[in-house]
């Protein structure tokens, strides 16, 4: 069985995606993940005996330490999930973004590049270097614009944003001046099981049943595309297998909705599961201050993966909600865990002020 290395592999589509690998034997794993807030290894606690899986803890800007790891590993592939990845953070503390998605991913790029040039041959033409970046790269949409292609022109407008569409700029450009073979995909908002709760579906999940505020900014018409983030990793391996060296693939789960709706939603699946004797959980629903910049909609149009590769999202955005709700619901160990001080605090400095 080859081997690949995935980096922030703690996290929420990354743990998500080494779960979906290993239980379906698609490879060995190699994880390396700097343990920032928001990963959390509890996420990968059933491969603790599974010993086509290794975990070391350490930053991907740490050159020496990348090179070890793909010297000792020999990897047939890199899996770039590593990124500082919340619009909000990113707004009050813009430079661990360009230290993590853009130096980070130039160093990751440089060790892969001596690694691979080093290979022989057979194992350069079979070695991948996949980068996981977003929608967000494209800038926003009016609702009545076309949805992003891969041939949308890039106009970031978040630190956020502009952070990952560096990194992937660095990614065609060592494809284009070094021959790296690599790949790119750029995906729609990923909800799902294990995703940390700054994130909109499951804050409003936790602060729903903590009979807590619910919190959306400006008047809830901003419009995201929502992809369940077990359909992600499977269009991830798929793009990994079969995908053309050098392309770019945009990865959407076809499921539209403004975030009032999606609030809404899940209040109507709670009244359902977690019923209150003569309240709704919408009726905790508040309307907050916009924040900076708040791109208005996006849209991914992800027929070129479907097309090329055969790849289309399996849930719709009911049944992959409800899955997530219920995984939640049933999950309150993992809840209570990631719920710190720190994240406590912060929750408050952006969310506590109407």
């Amino acid at each position: 069985m080859s081997t690949v290395l995935v980096t922030g592999g703690a996290g929420f589509i990354g743990a998500n995606f080494i779960l979906t690998a290993r239980n379906r034997q698609w490879f060995n794993v190699i994880n390396l993940d700097k343990l920032t807030y928001a990963s959390n290894l509890q996420n990968l606690a059933e491969l603790q005996d599974d010993e086509g899986y290794y975990f070391i803890q350490g930053n991907i800007g740490n050159a020496e330490l990348v090179g070890y790891l793909l010297k000792q590993y020999q990897p047939d592939a890199i899996i770039n999930f590593a990124a500082e990845s919340h619009v909000d953070r990113s707004i009050l503390n813009p430079q661990e973004f360009i230290q993590t998605n853009v130096v980070g991913t130039f160093q990751l790029l440089e060790a892969a590049r001596f690694y691979w040039q080093k290979l022989s041959t057979q194992r350069q033409e079979k070695f991948r270097f996949l980068h996981i970046s977003t929608d967000e790269v494209y800038g926003s949409l009016t609702p009545k614009d076309p949805a992003f292609t891969e041939d949308t022109p890039y106009s970031p407008n978040s630190p956020y944003a502009a952070s990952k569409a560096a990194s992937d700029h660095f990614v065609r450009a060592y494809y284009h001046t070094y021959g790296l073979p690599t790949l790119t995909t750029n995906c729609s908002n990923n909800y799902g099981p294990r995703q940390f709760p700054e994130k909109l579906i499951p804050l409003i999940i936790l602060n729903a049943l903590d009979g807590k505020p619910l919190p959306i900014y400006g008047d809830g018409q901003n419009i995201r595309d929502w992809l369940y983030v077990i359909d992600h990793c499977e269009a991830v391996y798929l793009v990994l297998q079969q995908g053309k060296i050098g392309e770019t693939y945009n990865v959407g789960g076809l499921n539209e909705q403004t975030n009032l709706i999606v609030v809404e939603k899940i209040c109507a699946i709670l009244d359902e599961l977690v019923p209150q004797s003569g309240f709704s959980y919408s009726s905790l629903i508040t309307l907050i201050k916009d924040r900076p910049g708040h791109d208005k909609r996006y849209a991914i149009n992800c027929s070129k993966i479907s097309q090329e590769l055969g790849w289309n999202p399996q849930e719709d955005f009911d049944s992959g909600l409800s899955k997530t709700i219920r995984w939640y619901l049933h999950n309150s160990d993992w809840v209570n865990t990631v719920r710190s001080g720190n994240y406590q605090n912060w929750i408050e400095q952006n969310y506590g002020k109407s």
